[in-house]
């Protein structure tokens, strides 16, 4: 692959494009060593350009995330309140990303099916970001959770606009297993910047020296997420092109669509809508990559606000500034970590294969949050930097070899439908997770106020309620990623079944 000469393109690239050529082609466990053609090469520009629309959207996601407590801390709502306020948008945000998905693949233009709608989505999730968090003091609690509840629909709405097609997009850029992975490895990495980031989001809010109070903190941290997100969110609809769209399907659609009338369109749609959707949740190889993901993310999620609560109230006794402080350090670990983590993952999967990378990166993310349990002491705190290079594995693993899987599953779709479906299989994925995600925050809520926490006491909680806790923050995402990997342990998509599928869709292709 050429790659421009590393005195121009700067340090941080030249580290990059080291990692990337070091991938390169591999062998998998059950066929010869292959060889990624020429042709199925994605330039390196091009892998930047698309993670840097994965470096978006998890900071979007780890914004919205983040940024809950102060809700909690800076305007006083009841957790469980907080917990309902995130949830029901994600209803309907879940509810949105199936149909995003079937209007994308549906869609022929000259700047083809995802690029238009990545380009408006990203501009209007920034802009609607930022009004979200212009939240006035001195209002009730019910009028800041309709107004929030309101406002984050609305933030949902342009959200899945930018992220439906930018996942689908990432499915066709090309048809080869090994460069697959290696996409989504150089997305991942690119996407965890976020991350460097996102664990100070709570220092940054409560910083007295920057904001008077964490709700201006929140006010101007929310612009720089905002601007962030129109600025880089559009770059990959103007760089990228697209590969899987057909001159017959572009051609077939407006004859089709000029002989409709407009409520024929509608009906004809609506059962297109359903009737793929019912088929792609039929699939059984594309269900179990939900079902880990949901328990593996939601697990997570389920628990985000676990972590602050347990390092601030019973690690530092209720010193906000010194638990915010290294809940920093530990999430930057973490993030610096899951660099690491992104290339082992996705150099390991191009010589085990996909599945069984999986087993393993899930697996020392279960380590990580067994060493919770024994880390986070009061006595040293120093120790709770131990777990965050396992934790890592969690995440870094899932959504560097989930999105190459998928790739795979779309083209047994194709070659059982005769349809490219990549719209409506990464949302329907991520409709199950946002789903899960909905009620693992509600959940989250609900298991906070079990535990006895009152945030009026301060660092006077009594010590059922940090055991309980602790408890929580360990054991449960512990567990959902233990029955995640019994899940993953009949999937059936190996490299050579992969190959098989793509030679005979280039059959029939040459065919037709």
């Amino acid at each position: 692959m050429s790659q421009s000469s590393p005195r121009r393109i700067g340090l941080f690239r030249v580290a990059l494009s080291a990692w990337h050529r070091r991938l390169g082609p591999s062998t998998g466990p059950e066929t010869p060593r292959h060889v990624t053609p020429e042709a199925d090469r994605i330039p390196f520009a091009h892998k930047v350009a698309y993670g840097l629309g994965g470096f978006v959207n998890n900071t979007l996601a780890a914004a919205i995330g983040g940024m809950l407590i102060i809700l909690n801390l800076g305007f006083g709502m009841n957790p469980a309140l907080v917990g309902l306020a995130s949830a029901l948008p994600r209803v309907t945000d879940a509810l949105t990303d199936p149909i995003m998905g079937f209007i994308s693949d549906g869609t022929r233009s000259r700047w083809g099916r995802r690029r238009p709608y990545i380009f408006i989505g990203a501009l209007f999730s920034g802009l609607s970001f930022i009004a979200l968090w212009l939240l006035p003091v001195g209002k009730s609690e019910l009028w800041y959770f309709w107004y929030f509840t309101i406002g984050s629909t609305i933030f949902y709405v342009g959200y899945t606009i930018f992220a439906t097609p930018w996942v689908a997009l990432g499915y066709e850029l090309t048809p080869d297993y090994h460069e697959r992975t290696r996409l989504m490895g150089v997305q991942n990495f690119i996407a965890q910047l976020a991350y460097l980031v996102s664990p100070w989001f709570l220092w940054i809010m409560t910083n007295t020296a920057w904001f008077p109070t964490p709700a201006d903190g929140a006010r101007g941290l929310a612009i720089g997420v905002g601007i962030v997100a129109c600025v880089v969110g559009v770059i990959p609809a103007i760089v990228l092109r697209e590969r899987m769209v057909t001159a017959a399907a572009t051609a077939a659609a407006p004859a089709a669509q000029a002989t409709a009338g407009a409520w024929a369109a509608v009906q004809r749609n609506t059962r297109e809508f359903f009737r793929g959707f019912a088929a792609t949740l039929r699939t059984g190889p594309y269900l179990r990559l939900c079902i880990a993901t949901f328990l593996v993310f939601n697990g997570f999620i389920m628990i985000s606000s676990f972590q602050s609560y347990v390092v601030i109230y019973y690690v530092f006794g209720g010193n906000q500034e010194l638990g915010a402080r290294y809940t920093g350090y530990a999430g930057t670990l973490g993030a610096i970590s899951t660099f690491g983590v992104i290339a082992l993952i996705t150099w390991l999967a191009t010589r085990i294969g996909k599945q069984r990378a999986f087993f393993v990166s899930t697996a020392l993310s279960m380590v990580g949050y067994a060493l919770k349990w024994v880390c986070y002491d009061p006595a040293r705190p120093w120790l709770l930097l131990v777990p965050a290079p396992f934790l890592a594995f969690g995440l870094g693993g899932l959504f560097t070899l989930m999105g190459a899987m998928m790739a795979d599953v779309v083209d047994t779709d194709e070659l059982a439908t005769r349809q490219r479906r990549e719209g409506m299989f990464g949302s329907i994925f991520w409709w199950v997770v946002k789903v899960g995600m909905a009620v693992a925050l509600a959940l989250g809520g609900v298991v906070l106020n079990a535990t006895g926490f009152d945030v009026a006491l301060g660092g006077a909680q009594s010590a059922r309620t940090l055991y309980l806790l602790r408890v929580a923050d360990v054991w449960i995402p512990f567990l959902a990623s233990g029955v995640a990997i019994w899940v993953m342990a009949g999937y059936p998509l190996t490299e050579a079944k992969a190959y098989e599928v793509r030679a005979e869709l280039e059959r029939r292709r040459a065919a037709a």
